[in-house]
């Protein structure tokens, strides 16, 4: 390993639960907030070179960091990295900007093809890594661009580069979104506006809010034997609604939900998810894929691949 210094304004020792929608887990040995794509391939480059690996934080939602910490570097964006601009119906954004507030941003302007993002608790950089989609929206049906951080500089793709699939793009290891470029469609502001609010309520109704979760714990899988039912529903067959292990629980509002109690560990998260994806493999033979994000050493052999 490089003894290479690391670059000036990097944090050591920063703790990262507050960073999380579930509040558990230890601290990164080394953290930055780049500004610009510019200092994000400075990072990269310098973490690349110290052999560290690289996490990237951004609202924090389907991240779970253990409780040992993470032994390497954690970046979240901020400053030009989380601004938004308009050209027409073109939208540009930063990677770190929040998809909520980009989908309402666009209604304002009375711009349509974002409006599933307003129930994403998700950055626009993670939801290109992650090929978000919800409500029938999905992010690659509306993205001409996005711009990628490497230790090597910045490159720019069109989205048959990032090689989407369900809920996952070929982004991976020392390499960032930094900046995308949307092509959105004109539209009447005031039923942009109706249609985000009905969305909210869909949410609101449907999963928790206001309390420690993350967002959905497994994905929707397309085994025959689901026969269109959802993951939370076969949790919730499985009797995994309300289901506890130490301070996690599964939501008694939706079973794929996972709540942090009060106090929970990373470890008691896992754990419960263990048990919730053995409950569904036995009921029915289906065997549950997280859509959980990791940082740091834990046992993912549990509940299968991430």
């Amino acid at each position: 390993m490089s003894t290479a210094r690391p670059p000036d304004g990097v944090e050591r020792d920063a703790p990262l639960a507050r960073l999380t929608t579930i509040r558990t887990g230890g601290s990164a040995d080394y953290f930055a907030r780049p500004r610009s794509a510019g200092r994000v391939v400075e990072l990269l480059a310098w973490a690349q070179s110290a052999s560290l690996p690289v996490g990237v934080i951004g609202s924090g939602s389907n991240l779970l960091i253990a409780d040992t910490g993470f032994k390497g570097l954690a970046i979240k964006l901020d400053g030009h990295l989380t601004e938004l601009h308009f050209d027409g119906s073109t939208l540009l954004c930063g990677g770190g900007a929040r998809l909520p507030r980009v989908a309402a941003r666009s209604a304002e302007a009375g711009l349509a093809g974002l409006e599933f993002g307003v129930n994403i608790p998700g950055t626009v950089g993670g939801a290109i890594r992650m090929n978000a989609n919800a409500y029938g929206g999905e992010l690659a049906s509306v993205l001409e661009w996005g711009e990628v951080a490497t230790p090597d500089g910045v490159e720019r793709r069109a989205p048959e580069r990032f090689e989407f699939a369900y809920r996952r793009s070929n982004v991976a290891g020392y390499q960032v979104v930094t900046r995308a470029q949307f092509g959105l469609r004109p539209g009447d502001s005031g039923a942009i506006k109706a249609n985000l609010a009905s969305m909210r309520d869909r949410r609101k109704a449907a999963q928790p809010s206001g309390i420690k979760t993350f967002g959905s714990t497994f994905k929707n899988p397309d085994d025959p034997r689901a026969e269109g039912r959802t993951a939370g529903q076969l949790l919730e067959a499985a009797g995994c609604k309300g289901l506890e292990h130490g301070g996690a629980r599964f939501s008694p509002k939706h079973a794929n939900f996972v709540e942090n109690r009060g106090a929970a560990t990373t470890a008691d998260v896992v754990g419960l998810i263990a048990e919730g994806r053995r409950r569904v493999g036995d009921l029915t033979g289906i065997v549950l894929e997280t859509e959980v994000q990791v940082l740091g050493e834990v046992d993912q052999s549990l509940w299968g691949a991430v």
